[in-house]
Parts: C-alpha cells; structure tokens; sequence
C-alpha cells in the first residue's frame, strides 16, 4: 500500500515537529504533501529541503519573501525544486481543497488555524485536530461542515484522544451509557502557588511547564489553566456532551490523560507517558490503528503513586468561566479565545502582568457578552472587533 499523504498546517510548531519526526520514522506508512508554517522561515525551509512537499506556504507575503532568500530563491520564484510556494490564507484553503492528501494535521496555534481547519472539513478530509481554538471560536460551524462533507475530526490534544481511546469499544447503539467525561490537568507551574503571589509572576516562571514540552502561547495558558477551559468548550463540542456532563481534575502526574464516566459508576482511563507523538500517530493513521513504538512505552513499576485533586477556583477561575460560557447560548467561546490569545500575547511582550490576561479576557465577555454569530465571516468580525477592542485596553 502507497504511504498515506499528509497535509500539515503548523509545521514548524511542536505538534508539526512531532509529526515530522513520525513520517521519518515511518516513511513507509506517511508521507508529505503539503506544509504550511509561519515565521520560522529557518526551520520550514529546512524542512521543506528535506521532505519535498507538492506545496509550502507561509501565512504572510513578508515570510515568504524570507523563506525565498532561505532557499537561495529569487523573490520572483514561485517554486523550489517542484514544491509550489503561496502565502496567505486564501492560498493556504485553497491548496487543502485541491490536495489529494486524506490528511490535514491542523497544528496552527491559535483562531489563525480555523480557516484551514475549515478548507479541510468542507474538502471532506480526516483532521488531525491540535488547534482546539477552532472548536472554541466556531464549534457549531466546525462540526455541521464536518458532517455535511462527511470529514473526521480525531482529537489530537492529549486529553480528547485519550477520551476518543476510552470510548472506542462503546457502539453508537450504546452511547446512552456514558455519563461524562472527566479531563485531566497537570495543574501547571502554579498549582500550589499562592494567589497572593501571581502578581509578580514573570514570563520565564510561567514558561516553565512541570510536564510538556510545548509553545510559548499554550505554556501560557496551561500556566493560567485557560488551556483547560478551553479543553472543556473543545469537549462539548467532540463529544457532544453537556456542560453538565464535562468534569476536571487536576493531576500532576499527568499519567492518565483523561476517563470516561459510565452511567453504572464505573470509570475508564487512558495511561501513557506525556508524549505527543502518541495522540498524533493515532490521529494521522485513522482508522488504521496504532503504530507500534510510535512512543516510550509506560513503565508501571516506576510511577509510584498517582494524586487527583480538585481544581482551585481562586487561584485558576477561568476554568469555572468556561462553563458560563458554555451555557450562555451566545458568541462567548468567541469572545473568550480570542481576548485571551490578545492578553497572553501582550504578556510575554512584557506590556501586561500575569494576572492581567483574566482579567482583560472577563471585561472583554461582559463588553460583548450578547453577541451571536451564524457565519464564518460574522465569527471572524466578531474576534477581530474583540481583538481590536482587548488591545485598546492595554
């Protein structure tokens, strides 16, 4: 059988990283049609030399002005050695909907990854899906396309594939049976950090992850637990279940990566060792099941105890917003996302104090807190009017 073709937007991120270093492990099985990256002009065109993709684009016309001087190209090339060179987002959809890749990995951080993610759904692809943002700023419109164009969306974030995993043995006959859905947080690099004490955090404590390897945007959040909260509007959305229905837990171990709950009582998990390549294996090979050794193996003998807790909702209260959210019937998962990727980004500049991303995401949600949306456009107005209005109140 022909390797399977992969589309992949985000590339130069750690999930694209992850993913590339799994086509070179695999090259039998996958190989790459199509990268998109952003400003790491270095990295892409190192990576474009090396897999040789049908298409490479960058998401701006000044990165790839760069990434034409990288690969010793004139500024008026438009290819490199049979690779198609684009830039932009209208370039960038339209390349997934052409391509003959079953694949789309959507890597790209951020409410930037929902056009791709939306190319992808319409083109009827299987989406590998790392840009939970997507699902947070337009679920509806994401999982209606997906059905209308009969697209698969396989969670790649830890925690969705380890649900995804956990109910792969549950029939649709028999779905009736789960109860809930519980998701795991490591708790991040201030779970016993005093409240009192967040105001002086600094970007290098918050950088500081006790247990992944991630971007400085995701670090962030994580740091805050807004990545959990944004998790549990990606959650509804998956697996449609209810806010009610949607439980966290903190555990620092991070071993088990989320459980199902079961109307019986009983309760299933997923076990691994924080690896993304896990999760992502899973995703770009569905439904053909798991690659072997695509990760370390889980040692038993040496993880010793494993700790739950509650989640604080002093020191992390976004968490408990996102359920507002969630029940409000309105644009907020919008709004929510798309201040917080604002005030983060304003953060590690160093123009706001760590505490000031919650609190400029929660005057954001009451200034725009009865906005609806039925369209792409309206949705992406709408983050752009909350995008413009966040930064005016720095």
């Amino acid at each position: 059988m022909a390797p399977r073709a992969l589309f992949i937007l985000g590339s130069t991120g750690s999930i694209g990283q992850s993913t590339l270093e799994l086509v070179r492990r695999f090259s039998d099985t996958f190989t790459v049609e199509g990268l998109v990256a952003g400003k790491r002009v270095d990295t892409f065109a190192r990576d474009i030399r090396e897999f040789r993709p049908k298409f490479a684009a960058v998401q701006d016309e000044r990165a790839l002005v760069a990434l034409k001087q990288e690969l010793g190209l004139s500024t008026l090339a438009d290819s490199y050695e049979g690779t198609l060179l684009g830039s932009g987002s209208d370039s960038i959809c339209n390349a997934i909907r052409e391509s003959s890749a079953p694949v789309v990995v959507a890597a790209i951080v951020g409410m930037a990854g929902l056009p791709g993610v939306m190319a992808a759904a319409e083109a009827g692809k299987i989406i590998a899906l790392a840009n939970k943002e997507s699902l947070v700023v337009a679920g509806k419109l994401v999982t209606s396309t997906v059905d209308d164009h009969g697209a698969t969306i396989v969670p790649v974030d830890s925690e969705h594939s380890a649900i995804y995993q956990c109910l792969q043995g549950l029939p649709v006959s028999r779905r009736s049976e789960l109860a809930s859905v519980i998701l795991t947080s490591s708790g991040g690099p201030f779970r016993t950090t005093p409240k009192e004490d967040f105001a002086e955090i600094t970007v290098e404590q918050a950088l500081k992850h006790p247990k992944w390897s991630m971007g400085a945007k995701i670090t962030i959040d994580s740091a805050t637990m807004m990545n959990k909260a944004l998790e549990v509007i990606e959650a509804h959305w998956l697996f449609s279940m209810p806010p009610d229905a949607i439980e966290v837990v903190v555990h620092p171990e991070h071993i088990i990566h989320s459980f199902v709950r079961f109307c019986d009582g009983s309760v299933l998990g997923q076990m691994a060792v924080p690896d993304m390549r896990g999760p992502i294996s899973l995703a770009i090979n569905y439904p053909h099941g798991r690659l072997s050794g695509a990760m370390p193996h889980l040692d038993l003998h040496t993880i010793g105890s494993l700790h739950f807790e509650g989640v604080d909702p002093q020191r992390f209260p976004s968490v408990g917003r996102a359920f507002e959210v969630l029940r409000s019937g309105t644009g907020a998962p919008a709004v929510f996302n798309a201040a917080n990727e604002v005030a983060v980004q304003a953060f590690l500049e160093g123009k706001i104090a760590f505490l000031a991303i919650e609190r400029l995401v929660y005057q954001a949600l009451e200034q725009f807190a009865d906005t609806h949306y039925e369209t792409l456009g309206e949705v992406l107005a709408l983050c752009d009017e909350v995008t413009a209005w966040t930064r005016g109140k720095m």
